[in-house]
């Protein structure tokens, strides 16, 4: 099921096999690794005998390197493994290869696998890591699937002056504290993070590909003056569930937290990231972290960074995101269908935004962000000869009141919003080109608009100066960029958020094939495979259950798809296996059939501020016969769910409305888990005790509930739910633990 690697990253793979080649020409001694704390003190070529397995349970690190100026290389076959095959990726530890304090080292063929870190080095110079694969290392299992957000899985960069990346999240390769570091042509799959560089200067990082992974491809932290270029890292991403929610929760292609200055980052491909770039100026340089006299404060951040010829499209985020930092340069990227916006640049002054092709972007935002460029509270910006195209919003700009003023960084620096230059930029079939809202201004002038849907909107207290068109600075460039690969565009038949498919452990690779779950429902569960289209068989284990069918589906489209179905009321449980050709998937669950008592009513009581005059507003609502409980309102309201006969009579909308359900479900002795899946708050007790509450306000999450019957018994389930505004689920489904 793999799909043909594009031409640049054959390119890529080829220059390494080449590299290779030539290495094994030079005469190193051979060491075999058949055990932990190996110590390595000179120039060695390392066999590991095939399959063999050898887990860190000493000092740090399997191979402990303690000698400068060396160079270990991997013999062609070996690998270093430090958990057998099929070990969940959350359950790996362990080091494969610790250096600390020693210079000059090379380490060529690395093949680290089963680690929470494959090589993980601190205060070492001038250490290269060169044709490596530090694939199936750490990576935590997600809790949000493709029918919810699970906000457990959002993940807290933060902190990592005590190596918080490493310990929570892992890393392939974890450099520290060190300068002059090369990593060229390091591939990383089935993981969550690909190369972290924590207080690493002056290093280069290139022609490397470290993409499909659940958390961050590149993570920067207090590293400056580097050099990034001809990388991909593509599908770092979680939390995105196509059409149903998007978020990312943090995952990025490229993150730059606490202080990363004067790097340079150069055509790179950072697509379908969380977002494609997190920038954060830091706990420390917000003055949320330590204390430091005010005028320390003053211009700190991720400051005078260069991003050049990169691509950061398709994002469930941003595909740019760099706040609360000054001088950097945005210079020809392609900035293309990201959900939230192309650029947000919160509180962050003086940047250069040039010449980037910033097109269809803001199609799922939140609040005041959606669209091309979106800046809160930001001076002394440029932006200039963009081509904007099909956004929601080409610019907005805004400066709406704020703590940050009182805190150290916003009393140290200007936070006000003036001095921005929009010019010589062209929109072209924009929603709108300009938005101003709040106390700011703006100088706008020499800007070419075709097709938009209206030019400027200026609200009150934002001023809207005009300005001559700009004379455009030239475009960088380079002649001592290292490397050879082309990753731009190398992806282009996997374009656009729709190819994002996220599963337990992280994104789909679109080679090896996958099984999610696409849809749920009142007594059934139907399972997808990827990639779409390939043919599905369902297989019983232990032969099919009373109660339960499975039926093979084929879509107008050609998806195939597996439903597990419930044919009498009642909880059932089915298990089976479902394959496709040389793969197969176990699958198991709980379906539960039952004649639910509905009601679903608009409301005007907030419930959490009275909830007895909420519950009063249902009085009038028809109660309606339904199979269960499993209510996708999404952007909608409850009209869909409705018989002909009410639907008609529905006086709600898709905000503000309640929902009341009960049902009496006969079961046997044993102990009972309810799951609901809600957005906003939900209720569910059993025979009068509750076992579920999040009144709250809440993206859509899980909930979980236990009860025990000791006999059989019919119970009584009453479910009490309700939504305020945008987005709406209520699931409850129940399951036997024992």
């Amino acid at each position: 099921m793999r799909r043909p690697v594009a031409p640049s990253l054959v390119l890529l793979f080829a220059a390494a096999l080449a590299g290779l080649s030539q290495l094994r020409g030079q005469d190193l001694p051979r060491v075999v690794l058949d055990h932990d704390d190996l110590e390595i003190t000179q120039s060695c070529e390392v066999f590991v005998p095939r399959d063999l397995v050898i887990e860190d349970r000493g000092e740090p690190g399997v191979i402990q390197v303690t000698g400068s100026g060396i160079t270990i290389r991997f013999q062609e076959g070996s690998a270093l493994r430090g958990a057998e095959a099929g070990r969940p990726w959350n359950q790996l530890e362990g080091i494969g290869i610790r250096l600390i304090g020693v210079h000059g080292v090379t380490l060529q063929g690395v093949r680290a696998h089963g680690f929470r870190s494959g090589i993980w080095a601190s205060g070492c110079d001038r250490l290269t890591v060169e044709d490596a694969d530090l694939s199936d290392n750490f990576r935590q299992r997600l809790g949000s699937t493709p029918l919810a957000e699970d906000g457990a899985d959002w993940l807290w960069p933060h902190q990592n002056d005590g190596n918080e990346w490493l310990q929570a999240y892992g890393a392939a390769l974890y450099l520290e504290d060190g300068e002059g570091a090369v990593v060229r042509r390091v591939r990383v799959r089935r993981g969550q993070n690909g190369v972290v560089l924590d207080r690493m200067n002056r290093s280069q990082v290139y022609d490397n590909d470290c993409s499909f992974l659940s958390g961050w491809g590149l993570a920067l932290w207090r590293s400056s003056g580097n050099t990034v270029c001809r990388n991909a890292f593509d599908f770092c991403v979680r939390g995105y569930s196509h059409g149903v929610y998007n978020r990312g929760q943090d995952s990025a292609g490229i993150l730059m937290f606490e202080q990363c200055s004067e790097n340079r980052f150069v055509e790179n491909s950072v697509t379908h990231g969380g977002d494609g770039l997190f920038g954060f100026a830091g706990r420390e340089a917000l003055g949320e972290d330590g204390v430091h006299p005010e005028e320390w404060y003053r211009r700190r951040g991720n400051n005078d960074n260069l991003f050049l010829r990169n691509d950061f499209s398709y994002a469930p985020a941003h595909g740019i995101e760099m706040t609360f930092s000054f001088g950097n340069r945005f210079i020809a990227n392609r900035l293309v269908g990201n959900a939230i916006c192309g650029i947000w640049g919160g509180f962050s002054q003086d940047s250069l935004i040039l010449a980037n092709e910033i097109a269809e972007n803001g199609g799922m935002g939140y609040g005041l962000e959606r669209g091309g460029v979106n800046i809160d509270r930001s001076r002394g910006n440029r932006i200039l000869g963009n081509r904007f195209r099909d956004n929601r919003c080409g610019v907005h700009i805004w400066s709406l009141p704020t703590s940050f003023t009182e805190r150290p960084w916003g009393r140290a620096n200007d936070l006000r919003a003036e001095g921005t230059v929009v010019s010589a930029n062209r929109f072209d079939g924009d929603e709108l080109a300009l938005h101003l809202r709040g106390d700011c201004a703006v100088r706008w002038g020499g800007n070419l608009l075709e097709d938009v849907g209206k030019s400027t909107e200026v609200e009150p207290a934002a001023r809207l100066e005009e300005a001559a068109a700009a004379v455009l600075p030239p475009v960088p460039s380079f002649d001592d960029l290292p490397g050879v690969s082309r990753p731009v565009g190398a992806r282009a038949e996997i374009a656009g958020r729709e190819n994002i498919v996220v599963g337990p452990w992280g994104p789909w690779d679109h080679e090896e094939a996958l099984l999610l779950v696409h849809s749920a429902g009142p007594g059934f569960v139907t399972y997808q495979s990827f990639p779409r289209g390939l043919e599905l068989d369902a297989e019983w284990i232990d032969g099919p259950p009373p109660g339960v069918v499975a039926t093979e589906l084929e879509s107008q489209s050609g998806e195939r798809m597996v439903r597990f179905e419930a044919t009498e009321p009642g909880l059932h449980r089915f298990q089976a296996r479902i394959l496709a050709g040389e793969d197969s998937w176990p699958v198991e669950g709980w379906l539960l059939l039952a004649d639910w008592e509905v009601r679903f009513f608009p409301w005007r009581t907030d419930p959490r501020e009275d909830y007895a005059g909420w519950l009063a507003e249902a009085d009038a609502a028809p109660v309606v016969v339904l199979p269960g409980l499993e209510f996708h309102f999404d952007s909608g309201g409850p009209e869909g769910y409705l018989p002909d006969q009410e639907r008609s009579k529905w006086q709600g909308g898709a905000d503000h409305f309640g929902t009341l359900a009960s049902a009496r479900i006969p079961l046997p002795a044993g102990r009972y888990r309810v799951r609901t899946l809600s957005d906003d708050g939900i209720r569910v007790r059993v025979d009068g005790d509750q076992v579920v509450e999040d009144w709250t306000w809440h993206a859509p999450k899980e909930a979980f509930g236990q009860f025990e019957l000791r006999e059989a018994q019919v119970v009584q389930l009453e479910v009490e739910h309700f939504e305020i505004d945008g987005f709406a689920k209520l699931v409850v489904t129940l399951e036997r633990e024992d």
